[in-house]
C-alpha cells in the first residue's frame, strides 16, 4: 500500500508540473463552456423561427453541452499527453525502473489522471449547464430539478472523463503522441461524425464510443430517433469501449520493453 501511495504522489507531481497537460485541461473547460453559451444565446434569440415540430423535441439541457464536441478534443490531447510525455522524453525507463510492477504503475497513473479529469469535467458540466440555461432565458431554460436533468449534467462529467481515459488507454498501446492523436482526432472529429450521419452507416456509427456516450446527456430524444438504447445503455457502450482499450494497453505494457 505504501508503494501505491508513493506512486500516486509521483504521478500527481508529473501531471501538475507539466504545462501542456494543465493548458489542455483549461482549454477543454473554456471551449466547452464558451461555445455552449454562444450556441444557447443564438438559439434563444432565434427560437421563434424554429418550426413547431422541432420545438417538440427541443432539449434545452443538451444544448448547454453543444461545446463539448470541441471540448472533448482538448480532453483527448490531455489523455494522450499524460501517457506519451514519458515515452517522448525517455522518462518511462526511469519510471518503470522505480516501479517494476507495471500494473501498479499504470493503475496509479490512470487513477490520478482520471480523478483529476472527473473533477474538472463535472465542474465544467455544471457550469456549462447553468451558463447555457441563463443564456436561453427563463421561457426556454431547464431546471436542475426537472426529470432527467441532473442525470444529464452528471453524465456530461462522466462523458468527458471516459473520453480522456479512452485516450490514455490508446496512448498506452501506441506509446506515441503523434500516432495517438493522428488516430484519435480524425476518428472522433471526422470518421465518427460521417458514420453517424450517413444513412448506410448510421446503425454502425451509433455504437461508436462518442456517439453512444453522448446519449447520457440527452433529456429529450430527437424526433424520429430509433436508437436501440437509452442514456445509461449508451454510457455502458462507452464504458465497454474504454475497458477494452485499457485491457489492450495493460497487456502491451506488460509484454513490451520500455
Amino acid at each position: 500500500m505504501a508503494v501505491v501511495e508513493q506512486v500516486i504522489r509521483s504521478e500527481w507531481t508529473k501531471i501538475r508540473t507539466v504545462r501542456s497537460t494543465v493548458w489542455t485541461l483549461g482549454t477543454a473547460v473554456v471551449v466547452t463552456i464558451a461555445l455552449g453559451v454562444l450556441i444557447c444565446t443564438l438559439v434563444g434569440n432565434d427560437f421563434a423561427a424554429v418550426p413547431a415540430r422541432e420545438r417538440l423535441s427541443f432539449d434545452a439541457t443538451n444544448l448547454s453541452f453543444a461545446g463539448m464536441g470541441l471540448g472533448q478534443l482538448a480532453m483527448i490531447v490531455f489523455g494522450v499527453l499524460v501517457v506519451s510525455n514519458e515515452y517522448s522524453t525517455g522518462m518511462i525507463r526511469a519510471s518503470l525502473a522505480a516501479v517494476p510492477q507495471r500494473g501498479t504503475f499504470l493503475f496509479c497513473k490512470l487513477l490520478v489522471a482520471t480523478a483529476l479529469v472527473f473533477v474538472v469535467g463535472l465542474a465544467t458540466s455544471f457550469v456549462a449547464f447553468f451558463a447555457g440555461q441563463a443564456a436561453l432565458g427563463e421561457v426556454l431554460r431547464a431546471h436542475l430539478g426537472d426529470p432527467g436533468v441532473l442525470r444529464a449534467v452528471i453524465g456530461g462529467g462522466l462523458y468527458m472523463t471516459l473520453i480522456a481515459l479512452f485516450s490514455m488507454a490508446v496512448a498506452t498501446m501506441l506509446r506515441s503522441a503523434m500516432l495517438s492523436l493522428g488516430i484519435l482526432m480524425p476518428f472522433f472529429f471526422l470518421i465518427s461524425q460521417i458514420l453517424g450521419n450517413v444513412s448506410a452507416t448510421r446503425k454502425v456509427g451509433r455504437f461508436l464510443p462518442d456517439q453512444a456516450g453522448r446519449k447520457i446527456m440527452e433529456v429529450v430524444p430527437p424526433a424520429g430517433s430509433d436508437v436501440p438504447y437509452g442514456p445509461w445503455g449508451g454510457l455502458g457502450i462507452m464504458i465497454a469501449w474504454t475497458a477494452a482499450a485499457l485491457i489492450g494497453g495493460y497487456v502491451l505494457l506488460k509484454r513490451r520493453d520500455a
